[in-house]
């Protein structure tokens, strides 16, 4: 009686699984790229067609806003940076009153969080309603900026 080979052949232990060479199936190697690969690479009949593509080269599509960094400070953290700041020459005292720019110590907002005992006069970009209530009652101020830069200007009369 004779023996017929299976139709199903797993190829176990072929190499090459019935392919020839190893280098010929490897990868994606025969696909030739994903995308527009390849495009504008080499021949110069084809740089035109290209280029009337205007979304191909470059960056394009949405641009994201760009948010301006806050830093805060707490009346807490400058109530105990005082003697810090006096030294360095950043706070000096007029009147009676400690007079700082927040810009020099790098603070873009004022925050309430704290007591203050010392009256300050506080030059700052922003401030919220709680620390601008409390320095008020210790006896000091705080100048907004941001709003004194905004100003509008005193309009020119045409003659």
């Amino acid at each position: 009686m004779q023996h017929k080979r299976k139709k199903v052949t797993k190829y176990r232990g072929s190499k090459t699984h019935g392919c020839g060479s190893m280098k010929k199936r490897r990868g994606s190697g025969n696909k030739g790229g994903v995308g527009m690969a390849g495009t504008g690479k080499r021949a110069d009949s084809k740089k035109p067609s290209i280029w009337a593509l205007k979304k191909y080269f470059g960056n394009y599509g949405f641009v994201s806003k760009r948010r301006k960094v806050q830093t805060v400070m707490n009346i807490e953290e400058l109530e105990q940076k005082v003697k810090n700041y006096k030294s360095k020459n950043i706070l000096t005292e007029k009147g009676g009153k400690l007079v700082i720019d927040m810009s020099h110590v790098g603070v873009n907002k004022l925050l309430g969080t704290g007591k203050a005992t010392y009256p300050f006069v506080i030059t700052v970009e922003t401030a919220s309603q709680n620390a601008i209530s409390k320095i008020k009652e210790a006896g000091g101020e705080i100048i907004l900026s941001k709003h004194a830069n905004s100003a509008p200007e005193e309009e020119k009369g045409v003659e």
